[in-house]
């Protein structure tokens, strides 16, 4: 594999844009690999090795882009492809291979890939595929998020409520970015703490409730409209509007 070091070094310059990727690989150090390579460009990646949990991930979550090897344990890659097609269709799906066969690539775009990069592969050409699908698909970068009053910039690590800076450290930015990102859904401890602190969930650890306590501290205290809420048993979400809810807002 041609792994490009100026890619890995690319958060000086950043392709901010805060787009959720979902990668299946179940090779372990590649799928590592795949990980460092796009967090270092901004993007915002969860790992599955098998299709399986992959496909529990895109029921449960909102991805942006689907990038999967062909070769999987089970359910192989080309069935996967048939069925997030077949219920996500606006879902971009991107192969990674190492069968260069033609035949394979064809029927593989057929069952509905949108683009295919064969192994070894150069970490520069799958991030400007990557950036060409999010574009087809509708999905322009952005250096900021904002939700209601609430702005957060990545490339200049800020955070301001109503004009005024929020100072986090970068455990708390990093956990208020995952919320922005995910926001109006709720999203649950264990994927903060895999998005977050890149560790599972044990399920009796409270460090993510003491994090979120931190961080709704510092952006709700002093505001009327409080944004950082808990749900009840689930998890947590940041949103500007209690429609369709039914939570309880905790002190964590």
């Amino acid at each position: 594999m041609e792994i490009d070091a100026p890619a890995l070094k690319e958060t000086a310059q950043p392709q901010a844009n805060g787009a959720k990727i979902l990668v299946v690989e179940d090779d372990v150090p590649l799928a590592h690999f795949l990980r460092r390579g796009l967090e270092a460009n901004n993007y915002c990646v969860t790992v599955a090795h098998e299709a399986e949990s992959a496909l529990a991930d895109i029921f449960a979550s909102c991805y942006d882009l689907l990038v999967t090897d062909l070769n999987l344990p089970r359910i192989d890659g080309v069935a996967l492809i048939r069925q997030v097609s077949a219920t996500v269709p606006k879902l971009p799906i991107l192969v990674l291979s190492a069968r260069a066969a033609i035949d394979d690539r064809i029927a593989t775009l057929d069952s509905g890939a949108d683009d295919y990069l064969v192994k070894p592969f150069s970490l520069q050409e799958l991030l400007a595929r990557t950036r060409a699908l999010l574009r087809r698909n509708g999905r322009s970068p952005r250096n900021i998020i904002q939700v209601d009053d609430l702005l957060l910039s990545r490339p200049e690590f800020r955070v301001e409520r109503a004009g005024k800076i929020i100072e986090l450290t970068a455990k708390e930015f990093d956990l208020l970015e995952c919320l922005m990102i995910n926001a109006h859904q709720v999203v649950s401890r264990a994927a903060i703490m895999e998005k977050v602190w890149r560790t599972t969930y044990d399920g009796t650890s409270n460090l993510v409730d003491v994090y979120v306590k931190y961080v709704r501290d510092k952006v709700d205290a002093g505001y009327s409209k409080k944004l950082v809420r808990t749900i009840r048993g689930v998890g947590y979400m940041l949103t500007d509007t209690g429609r369709g809810l039914s939570y309880a807002d905790d002190v964590a």
